[in-house]
């Protein structure tokens, strides 16, 4: 397999373009599409996007428990991964078409980006490889929000006025960081929560010596940023739906990847022979994707202008995009929020055939009986739903009598011996509830309430580490 459609030239340190792949797109992604970007993209960057707001809550529910953790739970599965293929020896030993080794930025260290970069440089170790991880901080704002008080986005009341303990406050950080840490050499840059554009954005000013207020070129950078940073919904992944917009071989979709010039200006690509497809209609979606304003768009870099960016076709699965505009970035910067949110339990078990509906809907009326009269949980605190029943659109839609139901009752508890008797009260409907149960699976944890902030900018810095291996 070989890159489609490759540009030459060298760095973008001499007049050329910088080559971007994209290796996740969430925490949960597959890693074998980042192996074969690694392999065979030639790539000067290759960035793993991994946090969102609902990850970095599981992130600190994990530190909380351990406070050695806390970071992505496959860091070390996708280190292990890429690792060796971008060295031979030594983490410099493979190139990327630019003559340089390919260096790899993540945002994997989620509530925890120290002990990431530590996890990193022991991966890099136990293959006897050497490396230098830089490990971007400053994110943790929690004393910060606690002396200011802000108003909470969600409750429009003070900081103080909330009855949940707050455990956690997560600035978004630009590109900076990650610039300063590849300016110090790192092979490697573990993150926290830096926002997503900025990933792919910190690589670019490194290499060009972008001005931070050279709004127009930070937009155009940005655009580039928030294409690549869903991986494989740019290569059909999330556009995909049979019949209206099918999509090839989605068991093999391949990761893009993005040549960027020094304007900003880049041609996106994936791999030649890898499943999915990549033209403007799927980088229109992405582009659109979870954007409340074209016109401006917020980041701690640049405030984005989407509506002046262009989209051309410019070969099989290769598109050029260019016309990125923008304006300073914002006074402000987001904070996410997390508070103790009590413990939650789950409980799921199946029925089909004839009356599914009815036998799953007395199993929910069974259990939740049992949870508030047994074991003292508010029945407000209980939701139950049938899905395949028409759960998914919360009563916007006729609820409908299918062949299977899938019952599933979740419940906040006050701790974990509560939240254990969800799923036992489920379990326990093979022997003592409707007929014909099967496949019950129970789950029990702590939980983090995830909400959200402004703070001044200037209250937030970010600083580097950089550990050697």
């Amino acid at each position: 397999m070989t890159a489609a459609g490759s540009m030459t030239g060298a760095s973008g340190t001499d007049g050329g373009t910088v080559r971007l792949g994209a290796g996740a797109g969430f925490a949960g992604d597959r890693i074998d599409p980042a192996v074969e970007l690694a392999r065979h993209g030639e790539l000067d960057y290759l960035v793993f996007e991994c946090l969102g707001e609902r990850t970095v809550a599981a992130a600190q529910v994990r530190r909380l428990a351990d406070p050695s953790g806390g970071y992505d739970s496959l860091l070390a599965a996708r280190m292990r991964a890429v690792l060796p293929v971008l060295a031979a020896g030594a983490v410099a030993g493979t190139r990327s078409r630019t003559g340089r080794h390919t260096r790899i930025v993540t945002n994997s260290g989620a509530a925890n980006p120290l002990a990431a970069g530590r996890r990193t440089a022991a991966v890099a170790r136990e293959l006897g490889l050497s490396a230098r991880v830089g490990v971007v901080t400053g994110d943790d704002v929690l004393d910060v929000v606690r002396r200011l008080d802000p108003v909470v986005w969600e409750t429009g009341e003070p900081l103080s006025a909330a009855p949940e303990e707050l455990v956690s406050a997560n600035a978004y950080l630009g590109a900076d960081g990650v610039r300063r840490a590849l300016d110090e050499d790192a092979d490697v840059v573990v993150t926290g929560r830096v926002a997503d554009p900025a990933l792919y954005l910190g690589p670019l000013l490194h290499e060009f010596g972008w001005a931070q207020d050279d709004w127009p070129t930070l937009a155009a950078g940005t655009v580039v940023g928030h294409l690549l940073e869903c991986a494989g919904q740019l290569t059909g992944g999330y556009f995909a739906d049979p019949g209206t917009k099918p999509v090839p071989g989605l068991a093999r979709l391949g990761f893009p990847f993005a040549d960027v010039g020094s304007d900003g200006g880049a041609r996106l690509s994936k791999l030649a022979g890898s499943g999915g497809l990549l033209t403007t209609r799927t980088c229109t979606e992405q582009l659109l994707y979870e954007v409340d304003r074209p016109d401006a768009y917020l980041t701690p870099d640049v405030t984005a202008d989407f509506t002046a960016v262009r989209l051309a076709a410019d070969g099989t699965d290769a598109v050029r995009v260019t016309g990125g505009a923008g304006g300073p970035r914002p006074d402000d910067l987001k904070v996410t929020l997390g508070f103790r949110g009590g413990w939650q339990g789950e409980g799921q078990i199946s029925y089909a055939g004839p009356r599914a509906l009815a036998r799953a809907r007395l199993a929910g009326e069974i259990v939740r009986e049992r949870l508030v009269n047994v074991h003292g949980l508010a029945a407000d605190a209980i939701g139950v739903e049938l899905i395949g029943a028409g759960a998914a659109f919360r009563g916007l839609a006729p609820e409908t009598d299918p062949l299977e139901v899938r019952l599933r009752v979740s419940a906040r508890a006050s701790g974990a011996e509560q939240a254990d008797a969800v799923g036992w009260e489920v379990e326990s409907l093979y022997t003592n509830g409707p007929a014909g149960g099967g496949g019950a699976r129970k789950s029990a944890q702590e939980t983090v309430l995830v909400r959200s902030c402004l703070v001044p900018r200037d209250l937030v810095a970010s600083s580097v580490t950089v550990l050697e291996a």
